[in-house]
């Protein structure tokens, strides 16, 4: 079925804007409750999480009313982190999770990301139906079977007892100082709460959300205050979540950046020689840089390649039984312990070797020499096709010509944003630049 409302992860745009308005949040949440209440009779239950947008409070009221439209019966967690919902949807026997976020974008952007009842996301083909459904349109309950809603208090706390109980037993991380970028998202209250609670020292960095400054300068894919903070403080760690929590970034105690490429190679590594690698293989997506796929093979380990996505990976993972899986960007999947992303667990997994070793971030944080690579993004209007112009395809032919057999070249629409991904690797730096600045320029004249 072809996916209109439905992207890489779940719906998302500008909030009041198509497809993220409140009308279309009533129609998805009673579309999605239609299809999860396909058998007649029983209780049917979804948990729905939001992060700390001022539009959260617009969704959850409009997915709300459509669920219970059809008889759902709604549990309200507030905002709790992504991997939270997936956590808890199979814990409180829902029939679905639905988490209101729009993960690493601004403040005015919003989305919808759904969970079936064993705590995974989607298929692309449950979206397609749930899609269906909204374009057809549902029927309501009757009167007396229109569904209940209410706020729950502890989902919070659950999913914060289930984050440590992931952190090996006996272990402490007293003595160790720690900032935490929580991008006054959804974790600004956990992720503090937890590290404090395991002893160490908490130096906390975006936990004050307004509603409006999520991922403002802050978080995972703006790092930079956190590690001046790291650096400041004198810190021995960093650890950056995004907007929901299901990305992390790691900064070491001199204030260097590594990103997920680099935490999967120490946690393969690491798991591979304790036996609990299974299929000796990490999932991850095209994006990873090619020095991890090299890291691994010298190492007798395979680097399994999916699509860009999270759920691309977990789907994987699933299929072929692998438990360790993510992407550059931060999502960091570990199946023995989660559903989906989640950042701070796999912060904690970093911590855990930190204290194991008793080697210093930076050490941990540099596990292999990463192939120069270069991304860059072509913003395109509504309607606009630039990988279908002829000159643009012709520049992507060219480059991969030019790149063979010295580096890759991966050309892509984001499915979050109405971008045009350029990226290419190459260890000739000034070639990679030539590559990447030529599609550029080809996408951007077709786009102008």
């Amino acid at each position: 079925m072809t996916r209109k409302l439905f992207g890489t992860d779940g719906v998302r745009g500008t909030a009041n804007m198509h497809p993220m308005t409140a009308e279309m949040a009533l129609a998805i949440g009673a579309a999605a409750g239609r299809y999860f209440r396909r058998e007649a009779g029983g209780t049917h239950r979804v948990v729905i999480g939001k992060d700390t947008r001022l539009s959260g409070y617009m969704f959850e009221t409009a997915l709300t009313a459509g669920l219970t439209s059809t008889g759902m019966n709604v549990l309200l967690l507030g905002p709790v982190p992504t991997p939270a919902v997936g956590l808890l949807t199979p814990s409180m026997r829902a029939d679905v999770g639905i988490m209101i976020s729009a993960s690493h974008n601004p403040a005015h952007d919003n989305g919808i990301k759904f969970f079936g009842p064993d705590g995974f996301k989607l298929s692309d083909e449950a979206e397609a139906e749930i899609e269906a459904l909204v374009e057809k349109g549902v029927e309501p309950a009757q009167a007396g079977n229109i569904g209940r809603a209410k706020r729950i208090d502890d989902g919070r706390f659950r999913y914060q007892e289930r984050v440590k109980s992931s952190f090996p037993h006996g272990m402490r991380l007293d003595g160790m100082k720690v900032v935490i970028d929580c991008a006054n998202g959804a974790a600004y209250r956990a992720a503090p709460e937890v590290l404090w609670e395991l002893g160490a020292e908490v130096i906390p960095v975006g936990t004050h959300p307004n509603g409006l400054n999520i991922n403002d300068q802050c978080g995972s894919t703006k790092p930079q205050t956190a590690a001046e903070t790291v650096v400041a403080h004198g810190a021995d760690v960093g650890i950056c979540l995004d907007g929901d929590a299901d990305r992390v970034i790691l900064i070491d105690e001199k204030g260097t950046v590594a990103d997920g490429d680099q935490i999967m190679a120490l946690m393969a590594g690491r798991w591979a020689e304790e036996d609990r690698l299974n299929g000796g293989t990490l999932v991850a997506t095209v994006m990873s840089n090619l020095g991890l796929e090299r890291f691994l093979g010298d190492r007798g380990l395979t680097l399994a390649r999916t699509k860009v996505g999270d759920r691309y990976v977990v789907e994987t993972m699933r299929a072929k039984g692998f438990n360790l899986g993510g992407e550059q960007s931060g999502h960091i999947v570990m199946t023995d312990y989660a559903t989906t992303g989640d950042g701070l667990m796999a912060g904690l997994q970093f911590l855990a070797e930190m204290v194991r070793t008793g080697q210093p971030a930076s050490r941990l944080a540099r596990n292999f020499e990463p192939v120069p690579q270069l991304l860059k993004n072509v913003r395109f209007g509504a309607g606009q096709t630039p990988l279908e112009a002829a000159s643009v395809q012709g520049a992507i032919a060219e480059a991969e010509a030019t790149l063979s057999g010295r580096g890759r070249l991966l050309i892509r629409k984001s499915g979050t944003e109405p971008l045009i991904r350029v990226m290419a690797e190459c260890e000739d730096e000034a070639l990679l630049s030539q590559v990447v600045d030529g599609i550029v320029a080809e996408v951007q004249a077709a786009t102008a």
